[in-house]
């Protein structure tokens, strides 16, 4: 019987063998445990009113999600009811999904080097930081991705994509992203 050997991910294995030490050459960190680091990615799509219109709709979404992600993605659920867009509360209008680990190393990979290349006229992603290290960027359409078969997409759904990291501030959040091959435009 063969020793199986577990899967480790491509970035993840990049991380630990170069980009740790070229962070900790770069900002002059003393400690190991200061090293900023990917802690998660949350994936979001916002059904609106097509999901008020037709609940098939953000199931939809919630399947598509799901595949993209590689784990199961939850509905997002409305606080308030709004009368005039006929929304009520507790109706699904979107869906998300948090990617922890393994997962998030393939999902950065795949959207890195797979699905940002399929963008149309793509020239980079704007740095679009919070003042505490983490990365928002969004998408005009979740069809770039390979595992979403376009013939049985009913809606095109744009999508939100943030990245949670344990950097202090943008600038070492930024050199972390730039060394995991985020185009970045600026």
């Amino acid at each position: 019987m063969l020793d199986e050997q577990k899967y480790t991910p491509r970035l993840k294995t990049k991380f630990r063998d170069e980009i740790r030490a070229k962070l900790k050459e770069e900002f002059g960190y003393k400690n190991d445990m200061q090293i900023p680091r990917l802690d998660k990615i949350v994936l979001n799509i916002g059904c609106g009113a097509e999901a008020v219109r037709d609940s098939k709709k953000a199931k939809s979404a919630i399947e598509d999600l799901t595949t993209i992600a590689g784990q199961q993605a939850v509905g997002t659920k409305a606080k308030n009811s709004h009368a005039p867009f006929r929304l009520r509360e507790g109706m699904i209008i979107g869906t998300k999904v948090t990617l922890r680990g393994d997962r998030m190393y393939e999902f950065l990979d795949r959207l890195t080097t797979v699905a940002m290349p399929r963008i149309r006229d793509f020239r980079g992603v704007k740095p679009s930081f919070d003042g505490r290290g983490n990365f928002a960027m969004g998408l005009k359409e979740h069809i770039v991705f390979p595992e979403i078969d376009f013939d049985k997409v009913d809606e095109v759904w744009g999508m939100d994509i943030i990245i949670t990291t344990t950097a202090d501030d943008d600038a070492e959040a930024k050199a972390l992203l730039k060394h995991f091959n985020m185009p970045f435009n600026a």
